[in-house]
């Protein structure tokens, strides 16, 4: 019975890797690609804020229904959703590279895969947490589902990392070129899709466990851990508005620090191709060393140096912003590889030390009835930030390619004397 229960968790956590993998993976080379298709930096941008909007909207949707339809139905419609949009985001990139198509249309057909993502992708985690839950203690559970969330984390580093490695020349006298990873990840969703088509049996109405909406999978979005909180939390307990005095400023401050997030994590491909003076190519090994360091720095405060230091959610958020505001600045005018990768990196550390603060804050703000209603609205202001934030970033970066750094290296510096006065614990 437990080899049989550890097997399942082994395989739920890969579908969660698998899934996050893939989209930083994309968002990874999509600069590089805009460049070479000749199309506009708005454009690319547009690509993942509609797919995060969709995910945003679709998420609760599906995490309510996980229950009735069967947790292996919703996460077998996840992973289809994915590998679908994938092959298609894949097919359509192809097409511009090999000039069947404009730059343009390549990238507004893309854009339709990447609703398909958005859309029926947000499936799977809600119904990967429940059957978790479903298949542990009450002790074990918000053990195994941190653990399980961690995935997500571990996808934002392996997806960048493995995306230069997975750039194609021609199969026959196609040109595949930047669109390989699309490609690639999409085999690897199918292969996840095949494992649990025949591994998980039918497990509608087995129990009354239940998952929860999780933040759209992005490049320096790590867990907040709401999503494992709200997925523990009883169903039926009370709401609270955002806008109540004990949490509204915390969510305040995570929501400006979630779109400084964005917008810095949106743009860093193109700061790379622009102040290396190389091809978008040539920029790709660069890129994903730079978004590898980030993630690293942004997992190792909160599985390291969180525990490690003790802190309580107020200092977390003081000390992140601080670090968070230094780190943005020295990337926005980091002018070598180096110092573009250790300016990123301090800027994720901070992140890495607010996110899980305004979460804890929130959290310890109210009692036990309202914990499922707070981690909701964090995790939704988690996953919205990546829906106006890349747009916000490169429209900044379209200026000069430093605003978007100075921009969030001053917010995070204005909200610290804010949240030195109004974050309550």
């Amino acid at each position: 019975m437990k080899q049989a229960r550890d097997t399942t968790f082994a395989l739920m956590f890969m579908v969660m890797l698998t899934i996050a993998a893939g989209n930083t993976a994309l968002q990874s080379v999509l600069p590089a690609l805009g460049r070479s298709l000749g199309v506009r930096d708005a454009e690319v941008a547009l690509a993942f804020s509609i797919s995060a909007l969709f995910w945003v909207l679709a998420a609760p949707f599906w995490a309510h229904r996980s229950h009735r339809h069967g947790r292996r139905a919703m996460i077998l419609l996840g992973l289809g959703g994915y590998a679908t949009s994938l092959v298609l985001c894949g097919v359509f990139l192809t097409a511009g590279i090999n000039g069947w198509v404009g730059g343009t249309a390549a990238f507004l057909l893309f854009i339709v895969g990447r609703v398909i993502y958005g859309a029926t992708g947000a499936a799977a985690p809600p119904a990967v947490q429940a059957l978790v839950a479903g298949s542990t203690t009450r002790e074990e559970r918000t053990r195994a589902l941190t653990l399980l969330a961690s995935a997500f984390g571990l996808g934002t580093i392996l997806g960048p990392a493995l995306a230069p490695y997975l750039i194609l020349g021609h199969i026959g006298p196609v040109a595949i070129g930047l669109a390989g990873p699309a490609f690639a990840f999409a085999l690897f969703g199918v292969a996840m899709l095949v494992a649990v088509w025949r591994r998980l049996p039918d497990d509608r109405l087995d129990d009354v466990s239940h998952g929860a909406a999780t933040a759209y999978p992005s490049i320096g979005g790590q867990s907040s851990g709401a999503s494992v909180t709200a997925a523990v939390a009883p169903e039926g307990g009370g709401r609270i508005g955002a806008l109540d005095p004990r949490i509204r400023w915390w969510l305040f401050v995570g929501l400006v620090m979630g779109h400084a997030q964005a917008m810095t994590g949106q743009v860093i491909g193109f700061l790379v191709i622009d102040r290396l003076g190389v091809s978008p190519v040539d920029a790709l090994g660069a890129t994903g060393l730079v978004l590898m360091t980030g993630a690293g720095a942004s997992l190792l405060a909160q599985w390291g140096m969180i525990p490690l230091l003790d802190l309580r959610p107020r200092a977390l958020v003081l000390v992140g912003l601080a670090l968070a505001a230094a780190g943005c600045w020295a990337t926005g005018h980091a002018t070598t590889l180096p110092a573009i990768a250790s300016g990123y990196a301090l800027a994720s550390l901070g992140f890495g030390f607010v996110r899980p603060g305004f979460t804890a804050g929130s959290s310890l703000a109210v009692d036990a009835s309202l914990q499922a209603s707070v981690a909701g609205k964090v995790t939704s202001i988690s996953g919205a930030s990546f829906v106006l934030g890349p747009s916000i970033g490169v429209a900044l970066y379209g200026i000069g390619h430093a605003l978007p750094y100075d921009a969030a290296a001053i917010a995070c510096v204005v909200m610290l004397p804010l949240g030195w006065r109004a974050l309550r614990e």
